[in-house]
């Protein structure tokens, strides 16, 4: 019985000494041997690994994935219009080197956290101060962002990890002066509004002053080519009356006597009081080979 209870006693003193000397690496971990307070090795492959009994080693694990750190707090920041802005912000940060991310903050992430927090507004800080509200806001976010990584990558190597990206989430201005900035980019706008319409305005009268410029030339010109050709035309008409009245003078009477008759009686009521046996002006119309123009006087 006795060599019995010594057996199990033996067993389960080497399942303990066994439990001690043996653990497991898990792929998303890192595992940091101690030995006497001193880190001995840093183990990242996983699987099952053998270390000496405490108080010899002891063995802690550190994650090595990636991690997220967020903006703990709002504190305002001035940009170079002396505009205050609140950022919000994120960093995706691993660890790099085991050793040095121990030497600095233990194997507690928090330790880590808690100081780079103050790191990172820092860098913001320095950043955002050189730009505008509308560079930070649109036109130069980008660029603020990579400068603030850019920034942190000498510090990230001493605390012993790597920062992978920082990310702005939100950008506002402070609770009390966001009204007064709004109404004053609404005037801003409005003025700006206000100048194009007038620039717009000055254009559009221009424009139609040169298109009524324009349009008097083109006018005046066709007005001048009119009469050109109508002078000509009654020029030629002329040589043509001319010289068909040449060939036959006593057609080119009868011809005019009928231009007259046409002027004189224009319309049902026109009336001439004279005697048409003695008068000249019916001449055409008794058969006469000549007749005299129209009378000066009609009623």
């Amino acid at each position: 019985m006795n060599r019995l209870g010594f057996i199990i006693g033996g067993l389960l003193l080497v399942l303990l000494i066994a439990s001690s000397t043996l653990f497991i690496v898990d792929q998303r971990q890192v595992a940091v041997i101690y030995e006497f307070g001193q880190i001995k090795e840093v183990v990242q492959e996983p699987g099952l690994k053998f270390k000496l009994p405490p108080p010899f080693q002891n063995v802690g694990f550190l994650d090595r994935r990636i991690q997220t750190l967020d903006s703990p707090e709002t504190r305002p920041i001035f940009t170079a219009e002396k505009k205050s802005l609140v950022i919000d912000w994120l960093v995706k940060w691993r660890v790099s080197d085991p050793r040095q991310f121990i030497r600095n903050n233990g194997v507690d992430i928090r330790n880590l956290e808690a100081r780079l927090s103050p790191i990172v507004h820092a860098a913001f800080n320095e950043e955002v101060t050189k730009r505008t509200v509308g560079g930070v806001l649109s036109t130069e976010r980008d660029k603020v962002m990579k400068d603030v990584r850019d920034r942190l990558a000498d510090d990230a190597k001493s605390f012993g990890i790597e920062i992978l990206d920082v990310r702005i989430k939100r950008v506002d201005f402070v609770a009390n002066i966001t009204e007064s900035i709004y109404s004053r980019m609404a005037s801003e706008r409005k003025q700006v509004a206000n100048q194009l319409r007038s620039t717009g305005g000055a254009e559009g009268e221009k424009i139609r002053a040169d298109a009524d410029r324009q349009r008097e030339v083109i006018v005046a010109e066709a007005y001048r080519d009119a009469q050109k050709l109508k002078g000509e035309g009654d020029a030629k008409a002329s040589a043509i009356f001319a010289e068909a009245f040449g060939r036959d003078p006593q057609f080119a009477q009868f011809y005019r006597s009928l231009d007259a008759y046409r002027a004189s009686f224009r319309s049902k009521g026109d009336l001439l009081v004279i005697d048409p046996s003695s008068s000249e002006f019916f001449k055409a119309m008794r058969g006469s080979g000549t007749a005299p123009a129209a009378p000066a006087g009609r009623k």
